[in-house]
């Protein structure tokens, strides 16, 4: 029985207000479907999918994968 749960967890901190947060589908075409706006020190805790291959971050943000910790460019 599959629960539509496919993937690794995720962690993303806003290190600045108004970071984006956008899911990305899979499939032959790439799309936008879900996004989300965090404020600093806000923490989004998120999940690879069925429907969520990739995740896009535009702003000042710390990532926390099982790979390790990352920030965006905007963050150093």
């Amino acid at each position: 029985m599959s629960n539509g749960k496919s993937g690794d967890f995720f962690v993303i901190k806003a290190l600045q207000d108004g970071v984006n947060v956008i899911g990305l589908t899979r499939g032959t075409d790439t799309r936008f479907h879900h996004s989300e706006k965090l404020d600093t020190g806000e923490v989004m805790i998120a999940q690879f999918t069925e429907h969520t291959s990739a995740v896009k971050v535009r702003g000042k943000a710390m990532i926390q994968t099982s790979h390790g910790e990352m920030y965006t460019d905007e963050a150093e």
